[in-house]
């Protein structure tokens, strides 16, 4: 069983390397990819995982099918409409890059498996672009916003050895109840 480590582990301070493109479909990564996913959800509260986070120091993250994807259509805010979607399956992000960010940002409530039950509030962009290979190899590039937007920034953090509590104002501990 895959354990989430802690917000002491050395691996989440440092800066994780690239995984080589020739090799994301190697047997290492495959078995890695695995153990994310598996770890993530076994998380009922988790909507995204890094590799560091199971003590693997390589650039990917794992979205998990589970994140609600809000769309906005196009009104007036206050006549807002939102459609929520499920994502069709966890999507894998390996050697990612953000390669756009909205100048807009807003603080946003924020906790992390790697540091359990702190919640916090981080400023982040509402809206961002990333570049990065799926599990086959094949680079795409990803269009977020909200909570998908945040998690590809936690998760990138996550990547360059930084914890959302790095970050975040009013951090508070919320234990759950037994």
């Amino acid at each position: 069983m895959t354990k989430i480590v802690q917000k002491d582990a050395a691996v989440l301070r440092e800066v994780a390397k690239e995984v080589p493109v020739a090799e994301i479909t190697a047997p290492k990564f495959q078995k890695i990819i695995k153990e994310m996913k598996e770890a993530l959800e076994k998380e009922s509260d988790g909507v995204a995982i890094a590799a560091p986070q199971i003590g693997y120091s390589w650039r990917i993250f794992v979205i998990s099918k589970r994140l609600p994807i809000f769309e906005e259509k196009e009104k007036p805010e206050e006549e807002q409409d939102i459609n929520i979607k499920a994502l069709p399956e966890d999507l894998v992000f390996i050697n990612p890059k953000i390669t756009k960010r909205s100048k807009k940002t807003r603080l946003i409530p924020e906790g992390c498996l790697s540091v359990r039950w702190f919640y916090g509030e981080v400023k982040r962009s509402v809206k961002c672009t990333v570049r990065a290979y799926n599990e086959h190899g094949k680079c795409n590039e990803f269009d977020g916003n909200g909570l998908l937007a945040q998690a590809f920034q936690h998760e990138i953090d996550h990547l360059d050895g930084a914890l959302f509590i790095d970050k975040a104002i009013n951090l508070k501990e919320f234990k759950p109840e037994k």
